[in-house]
């Protein structure tokens, strides 16, 4: 995937708690290839989009369930709007400037938003893979 490896500069400091708190629920339930794409100057709806994947609708739902339970108790927010969370093949969670995307890894690789944003800066955290 091309894209910078880290983001140029900060986000602003509830977008990097959001971010913060996702990145440690998929990290905590086991989710695979994390990613963070900087989306800001690329489009006016979101700063920034976090996909990360699960091997089974259970792990998918799972890390779903985390990301909303942590960002909730770190940030004080739920999402504006979940979807998928019934079929659990690809949850979305919208935190507004930040949106969570939550794959199987088949559905990940079938719409491969990674591809379509190709031109953002990726991070990938540091933590399980």
């Amino acid at each position: 995937m091309t894209g910078a490896a880290s983001f140029e500069a900060p986000q602003d400091p509830f977008t990097e708690s959001v971010l913060d708190a996702t990145i440690e629920a998929c990290d905590e339930k086991l989710g695979r290839d994390t990613a963070v794409l900087d989306l800001r100057g690329l489009t006016d709806a979101f700063d920034a989009m976090v996909l990360t994947s699960g091997r089974s609708d259970r792990q998918v739902r799972a890390i779903a369930e985390e990301v909303e339970a942590r960002v909730r108790r770190r940030v004080g927010v739920g999402p504006t709007h979940v979807e998928g969370l019934e079929s659990a093949e690809w949850v979305a969670l919208d935190y507004g400037e930040v949106v969570v995307h939550v794959f199987d890894e088949t559905a990940r690789e079938y719409y491969d938003l990674e591809h379509l944003w190709r031109s953002a800066p990726v991070r990938r955290p540091a933590g399980r893979r």
